[in-house]
């Protein structure tokens, strides 16, 4: 079983759940003939709607928004789940779907190929990103109105099932055809690995995953036999995952018989999690990098590694998620998320922060310590009384750490106002950095052989900057002159990244992003 910080999964044949529903009942319908045992309320009032509401509704949309009202007024993180989005969360978990492994943009309501996952089916047919797909299955591919679901639901599919593709490559006249076979595909949260110094490694993680231990030894393996000897370990952005993978990735930091984490709840025993000799770089100075959006399993990594004084902690104050989820599946794909337990750190913190004030205010949260200037000064966080909860916290050398809101970093670095402005945001909600690269900058790339060469060479000019500018506002009709002038080198940056991630992949893109990274710089220098 597994818990995300986290969730496991345990098969059910009913959840109950005690609730209180009001009817205002006509004398002429059946309630007088039906029984209601105070079991199962829900189902049986679905069913009233079903077979005796005056107009046709959606019944399952009822129970979503009625399972998801009454868990919604127990905690933030009680949840019910479609059937579509369980398997997404469980998918992307477990690390891997059936289908033939590619990443893609729709544009001008044609499929270009962005990514061909390495060793997926794609890859290894030939498919490579800027290809576009014209057929499938010997039927129209391009230009009928495609939308995500559909695409999802054409190259997704039975493990050995075929696929044919007609394809364009990118400055050919002339169609490929490719019959891939669909597989397993596996999605790695290793985002990227790599040596930022002679002696020093970087690793990023996207996710805490099934294999995501795995494959950091595999990658923390790699740099090893570069020369590494400290590491920074990157889980900015990091929203969770399983519980069993976060303690087991702490294992791999500390000595024997070290308390990681700790559960418990009225109806879940105090569980303790220690650690093991198995740990692969249990003396390497090492720091974590965390910021506003790292939750959940990331923050009990935060926490065991400040806690126990094995790393420095470089960034801005966690998200402040300090509860355990169970899934409960039903029959028909649709899940539960149940809070079961809440976790304490080895000092004994609580670091979930308080949702007392409503759903809309805990999910605001966020705003809200923007607004404040908490994501700018580390004294506003320390003013914040709902994040100083009364306890005495100590770390194993005695230092002072704080409960009840996230984990605050060692070093603060605040957050940098120009990778947030409403611009950036429209340009990577429309895709325009993606699509631009695809239009304009593949004879530009195909002038490197490798991204290490690319990423040291060029550089975004300011005419590059005003083409793309010009090319973004035929989507984003009003750009704002300002918001342009302040995220100028941030746009560089973006752009000259999504590139390298285009020819490259992921770690290229991050060894772009991480040039000019403050709290990257920050980390390095405590190292």
């Amino acid at each position: 079983m597994k818990k995300t910080a986290g969730i496991v999964f345990r098969s059910v044949i009913l959840l109950l759940l005690g609730v209180t529903i009001g009817l205002l009942i006509s004398d002429n319908n059946l309630a007088g003939h039906i029984s209601f045992d105070g079991k199962d309320k829900v189902s049986k009032v679905l069913d009233l709607v079903r077979h005796n509401y005056v107009d046709s509704v959606n019944v399952d949309s009822i129970e979503g928004v009625t399972l998801n009202g009454m868990l919604q007024n127990l905690d933030p993180h009680s949840l019910y789940l479609p059937a579509r989005q369980a398997a997404s969360i469980n998918e992307k978990l477990e690390g891997g779907f059936n289908g033939i492994g590619i990443e893609y943009l729709l544009l001008r309501d044609t499929l270009v190929i962005t990514q061909a996952y390495p060793g997926g089916p794609a890859a290894k047919a030939g498919i490579v990103p800027g290809d576009r797909v014209i057929d499938v299955d010997h039927k129209n591919f391009s230009g009928t109105h495609l939308i995500n679901d559909r695409v999802n639901k054409i190259f997704r599919g039975e493990k050995d099932s075929q696929l044919l593709m007609a394809v364009l490559p990118v400055g050919s006249k002339t169609i490929k055809f490719f019959n891939i076979k669909r597989d397993r595909v596996a999605l790695s949260s290793m985002d990227a690995a790599y040596m930022l110094t002679p002696v020093m490694g970087y690793i990023k993680i996207s996710k805490f995953a099934s294999a995501t231990d795995a494959d950091f030894r595999i990658a923390l393996n790699k740099l090893k036999k570069q020369g590494m000897q400290k590491l920074v370990l990157d889980i900015r952005g990091n929203g969770g995952g399983y519980l069993n993978t976060a303690t087991a990735l702490a294992d791999e930091f500390l000595s024997k018989k070290q308390l990681i984490v700790y559960t418990k709840g009225v109806h879940e025993p105090r569980t303790d999690y220690f650690s093991t000799d198995s740990g692969s770089f249990q003396h390497g100075k090492l720091a974590l990098l965390i910021d506003e959006y790292s939750a959940s399993a990331s923050e009990i990594l935060a926490g065991a590694l400040q806690d126990l004084d094995r790393a420095v902690i470089v960034g801005r104050r966690s998200f402040g998620k300090g509860l355990v989820q169970e899934q409960f599946p039903f029959g028909d794909g649709s899940a539960i998320n149940l809070t079961i337990a809440r976790y304490y750190t080895p000092s004994g913190r609580s670091i979930q922060k308080s949702y007392s004030g409503g759903i809309e205010n805990y999910r605001n949260e966020l705003t809200e310590r923007m607004r404040k200037g908490e994501l700018f000064s580390e004294e506003s966080n320390l003013k914040d009384s709902a994040f100083r909860k009364p306890g005495n916290y100590h770390t194993s050398l005695g230092r002072k750490v704080f409960s009840g809101g996230g984990i605050m970093p060692d070093i603060f670095v605040p957050a940098d106002t120009t990778q947030g402005t409403l611009l950036i945001q429209q340009l990577n909600s429309q895709q325009l950095f993606m699509a631009y690269v695809v239009d304009h900058m593949q004879p530009e790339l195909n002038k490197y052989l490798a991204g290490d060469d690319f990423i040291k060479r060029y550089t975004i000019s300011d005419a590059e900057l005003g083409d793309f500018i010009l090319y973004a506002s035929q989507t984003v009709k009003q750009i704002d002159p300002h918001e342009l002038l302040i995220s100028k080198e941030n746009i560089k940056t973006l752009l000259k990244a999504t590139a390298a991630r285009f020819k490259w992949g992921d770690e290229a893109y991050f060894k772009t992003i991480n040039t000019n990274d403050e709290v990257l710089k920050k980390a390095v220098a405590a190292l």
